[in-house]
């Protein structure tokens, strides 16, 4: 007797499929032939059905997918009209068969190059698969008689040396038309091409996983998509950016870390920007569940003066893989996308310098992108630009980008980008690139072990671009289905990465109940606030950390001991004024080496380069390494610094320069200077980066001109302006800006000052504007010397370097410090001083001049060399020293609305007596930072000047 309790599962079955029998056979067969010709030529029903067929096992419990049949069939009954089936050797004898033999090269050849436009990438299925006529035997002159013509494929690495034209052609599908679109034919290195070739041809781009790791790529999927969803509900209408749609992407960083250390790598520094933030905080670096809901609820610790939104927090831990522990970081940033990248670089660089680890095999730099960021913010660019130099680069970066296919809200391709992929703008650095299927996680882990293997091999950037969807608006506040209606009714019928997978697994035999149990799992884990696994290592400190303990919680008045020695001073300017034996610098710079050899034995005094150069020089003495970089800053952009020599006789390029600085003793601290590229942006921000990961390197950025920061100004904003109250990260970056009116117009007379002065609030930078020799070396040598970790941005001059006023003696350099005020220096009466001029910067000397010439001795002039924070107590000291004070002029060179008038107004007013008058002589305000005309910048110089000295005009403020 049958058992009864079959039948009806037996008949649901029945009634499941019949509808593929009888009379809808044929149909259905042709349906099933065009799908595997092209899956895009078939209704989505239809493709959903046949895609799930693909993931049955086959009748020996193999996973090869099926091919087309009508080929086959067609080739033998052409065969049969022939009156043979025999395979004929294809042989260079015979012209027609030599003709082919270079026609299947050809073939391979384009599958090579344009076969991911046919791949599988899509998971919305929405786009039909280009006509691309070099893909099809028939552009060859090939038909289905020719498929089973036996060729030499000895070039490829599919492992055979002949093969069908059939055989080859289902490879060439098989490898580059699949959920896996590889691009690395524009690459000029032929070994890493056929690094490429070997690997993907070999494997046929097909991932092979065990049961166990199969699980794994389930469980991360389940845990992305799980807290996206425990977030959704319990936080209705909360931003967060949300990775639904991308979950693929945890699956790729998963791989990624475990790999990445399993290769021996120690740290990884992520960038990214806030879209499925959350989830990498979480499922990534292992951050409690439970503290990231408390950032929801409010009732984490807000201990900041600012703060910032919590999918801009960054974090860092480290988590046990294969290969031993591995620190993660996770950058903080701003919302201004992609600006992170070229400060992870910087990170990186100064990790790799400080384990002695040139070619980064213990760091790996991950930078995570959107599509429409990649593709549309220069700052990519400039960053990729930065890659293969010797100052910046990093080893290679692991680019991962999250195509979710609309960027913010275009999803029209005619207006999101110019390029036919995102991922195009790395093609300048010959960067490979795997387009990936987000749904088809496996084929996601394959590209991530692809990538890592190539950048730890060749030390070159990668990118991994997994196309994906954005199940959510931009924010879970927005409405997509506004602006993109066909798109959004896609992804209202896509079940999900994680449903699709845990069908496939299922069909394999891996367990009906897994998904299920899996999503219980992980939702009973976020309701207790924990994760289903914990990769974090508790209790554990790598040599290589930093302790930024002893730069916390300092004042900006804490003293620092600048001067030296003299006997130090003369030992270390003989050092670094020679050059060696057989070495023939110019005549100039021999020159300009004679007189600071003058200046150490003091014979002379000490001018700007000179005293900058000390600087350096005993400081790298010390055991505290620096960093200089900008567009020519090795000789420096006014020929002042000649940091290095060149030979005149060299024959090669890459031979014949010495850097005194490096050679100034035998256990010095590094001493690195770097002509960067033409960049503003990324160059500031890798610098930035670098010192926030080393407090003990005085890192530089030189402008050319200081006008030109103005192309950073990103950078300055949201990160060194702001990133210590936002995320309470302490840097201690150097900005040189080249500033100073002497008639050069418009674009080379102004560092904008008085944007700075805008930033400054909550001590958070030093904005300084030397006038000394001495003031410089003081300067450079109080950022280090003392423990305070706070950005210093320096007003440098130009014609001041060769100005003798501003030379000093060598007894300046050996006690003493900085002064933030500098006193009035002429030997004047107190009791006969009526006026008080209160500068900062080369105006000083211009005034100087013209009290000489007047005669005013009534007259003191007080230069402000400290602008921010504000010296109050050196300041009102001075005022005080004039019992009948009766005015204070601030004068400066900028127009009245530029400069440091509006900023320093109430903090001189403060320090003033009553019935004292204020007043102001400078340009008047102009939209223009300077004139262009040379004879008006003179008429107005001369105007400042003498109304320094003249009746208050204008604003007067009485106190």
């Amino acid at each position: 007797m049958s058992d009864s309790s079959s039948a009806p599962s037996v008949y649901t079955a029945y009634q499941g499929n019949t509808y593929l029998f009888g009379g809808n056979a044929p149909y259905v067969e042709e349906m099933y032939e065009n799908y595997l010709s092209n899956p895009g030529s078939v209704p989505d029903n239809w493709r959903a059905y046949f895609d799930a067929l693909q993931n049955v096992p086959a009748t020996d419990g193999s996973h090869t997918k099926d091919v087309p049949h009508l080929p086959v069939i067609n080739a033998f009954a052409e065969r049969a009209k022939a009156g043979t089936t025999k395979v004929v050797q294809a042989s260079g004898a015979d012209s027609e068969l030599g003709r082919q033999r270079t026609a299947v090269q050809q073939l391979i050849a384009a599958y090579r190059n344009v076969g991911a436009r046919w791949a599988d990438l899509d998971p919305l299925k929405r786009a039909e698969r280009p006509a691309i006529p070099e893909l099809e035997p028939s552009f060859y002159g090939f038909s289905d008689g020719d498929l089973e013509t036996v060729f030499n494929t000895s070039n490829t690495f599919f492992g055979k040396d002949t093969m069908s034209l059939r055989d080859l052609l289902n490879a060439l599908r098989e490898t580059y038309c699949g959920t896996i679109g590889a691009e690395y034919m524009y690459m000029t290195d032929q070994a890493q091409k056929r690094w490429w070739q070997q690997k993907l041809e070999s494997a046929r781009t097909n991932p092979k996983l065990t049961a166990d790791q199969k699980k794994r790529v389930l469980d991360r999927l389940t845990a992305a998509e799980g807290l996206e969803r425990f977030l959704h509900t319990k936080y209705v209408g909360q931003k967060r950016f949300s990775l639904e749609g991308g979950e693929s992407f945890i699956v790729s960083m998963d791989e990624l870390i475990n790999q990445a250390g399993a290769r021996g790598v120690q740290e990884i520094v992520i960038g990214m920007a806030h879209r499925g933030r959350l989830n990498v905080l979480v499922n990534s670096l292992g951050k409690l569940p439970a503290d990231l809901f408390a950032e929801f609820d409010h009732t984490a610790p807000e201990d900041l003066p600012s703060g910032d939104v919590k999918y801009h927090q960054g974090f860092s831990s480290d988590v046990s893989t294969p290969g031993g522990p591995v620190h993660l970081s996770l950058a903080f940033n701003p919302s201004h996308l992609e600006i992170v990248n070229p400060v992870v670089e910087g990170s990186v660089r100064a990790r790799m310098d400080r384990r002695a680890d040139p070619l980064g095999k213990q760091v790996l730099p991950v930078i995570v992108h959107g599509d429409a960021a990649f593709a549309g913010q220069g700052v990519v660019m400039e960053t990729l630009a930065l890659a293969e130099t010797r100052g910046y680069s990093t080893g290679g970066t692991v680019h991962i980008v999250i195509n979710n296919q609309i960027g913010f809200t275009t999803s029209d391709p005619r207006d999101s980008r110019s390029t036919l992929y995102c991922s195009d703008i790395v093609k300048m650095i010959e960067a490979p690139v795997l387009h990936v299927n987000g749904d088809d996680p496996e084929a996601v882990v394959l590209a991530t072990q692809l990538a890592l293997e190539f950048r730890m091999e060749f030390q070159k950037d990668v990118v991994v671009d997994i196309v994906c969807f954005r199940k959510l608006g931009h924010n879970e506040q927005d409405t997509p289905a506004l602006t993109q209606p066909l798109m959004y009714k896609k992804i209202a019928q896509h079940p999900g990465t994680r449903k699709l997978y845990a069908d496939k697994l299922a069909a394999q035999g891996l367990g009906d109940t897994l998904g299920d149990d899996l999503v219980k799992a992980q939702r009973a884990a976020f309701d207790a606030g924990k994760n289903t696994f914990d990769p974090v290592i508790t209790n554990f400190k790598s040599k290589y950390a930093v302790d930024w303990t002893p730069y916390l919680n300092k004042k900006w008045t804490d003293a620092g001991d600048t001067a030296i020695p003299l006997a130090e001073w003369k030992r270390l300017a003989e050092r670094i004024t020679k050059s060696p034996d057989n070495f023939t610098v110019h005549p100039l710079v021999k020159k300009v080496l004679d007189d600071r050899a003058a200046m150490g034995r003091g014979e002379v005094n000490v001018d700007w380069g000179m005293g900058e150069h000390m600087a350096f020089a005993s400081l790298v003495a010390s055991g505290y390494p620096v960093r200089l970089s900008g567009e020519d800053c090795g000789r420096g952009t006014f020929t002042h610094r000649h940091a290095v020599l060149h030979d005149q006789n060299r024959e090669k390029f890459d031979v014949g320069t010495y850097v005194p600085l490096q050679n100034v003793a035998d256990n010095q601290a590094p001493f690195v200077v770097i002509d960067s590229i033409l960049s503003e942006e990324a160059v500031l921000a890798f610098e930035y980066g670098y010192a926030s990961n080393d407090p003990n390197t005085l890192v530089i950025w030189e402008a050319q001109f200081g006008d030109f920061a103005n192309g950073a100004q990103v950078v300055i904003d949201q990160f060194i302006a702001s990133g210590e109250v936002k995320w309470g990260r302490v840097n201690g970056i150097t900005l040189m800006l080249p500033h100073g009116y002497e008639g050069q117009g418009p674009e080379h007379s102004s560092a904008r000052l008085e944007r700075f002065m805008q930033l400054s609030a909550d001590t958070n930078m030093q904005v300084v504007q030397p006038t000394t020799a001495s003031q410089i070396f003081h300067l450079l040598r109080r950022q280090m010397v003392r423990n305070l970790r706070k950005p210093l941005i320096i007003m440098t001059p130009k014609s001041l370097l060769r100005n003798k006023d501003a030379t000093s003696p060598l007894s300046e350099f050996t006690k003493g410090g900085f002064q933030t005020v500098i006193p009035d220096v002429k030997d004047l009466k107190a009791e006969k001083v009526k006026r008080v001029i209160a500068c900062s910067g080369k105006v000083y000397y211009d005034l100087a001049k013209k009290r000489e010439e007047k005669g005013a001795d009534d007259v003191a002039i007080i230069r402000v060399e400290q602008l921010y924070p504000f010296p109050h107590k050196a300041f009102g000291a001075e005022l005080k020293k004039y019992p009948n004070l009766v005015d204070v002029v601030w004068c400066q060179d900028e127009p009245q609305n530029q400069g440091a008038w509006f900023f320093v107004q109430h903090y001189i007013h403060e320090n003033m007596q009553e019935g004292q008058k204020l007043g102001y002589s400078g340009r008047a305000a102009s939209a223009s930072p300077a004139v262009g005309y040379s004879h008006l910048h003179q008429e107005q110089q001369k105007a400042l000047v003498d109304g320094a000295f003249g009746k208050l005009k204008g604003f007067v403020l009485t106190k």
